[in-house]
């Protein structure tokens, strides 16, 4: 992650790229809850998996995803920690 104190401009971003499950659901259940009320995560994922996972976790959690899409093979997940 390259920064825990995620603003509204600058969300953390989270490289798990290569990662397999459950790798990508755990770290991004982590990265989360370092975040502040607020404070928005950026996951890049492979894992075909994470796009069952990672929406699960953050309705698990009362976290909010953002946005989901796909490039490439590559989920890019935008979530914010809940208030």
């Amino acid at each position: 992650m390259s920064d825990d104190r995620a603003t509204d401009a600058e969300p953390a971003f989270l490289d798990l790229r290569g990662l397999r499950c459950p790798l990508p659901a755990l770290k991004t259940r982590k990265a989360l809850s370092r975040l502040p009320p607020g404070g928005r995560l950026r996951v890049a994922c492979t894992d075909p998996l994470s796009a069952i996972d990672i929406p699960h976790l953050v309705a698990t959690t009362g976290d909010v995803l953002e946005s989901k899409s796909e490039t490439e093979g590559v989920l890019i997940f935008s979530l914010r920690r809940s208030s």
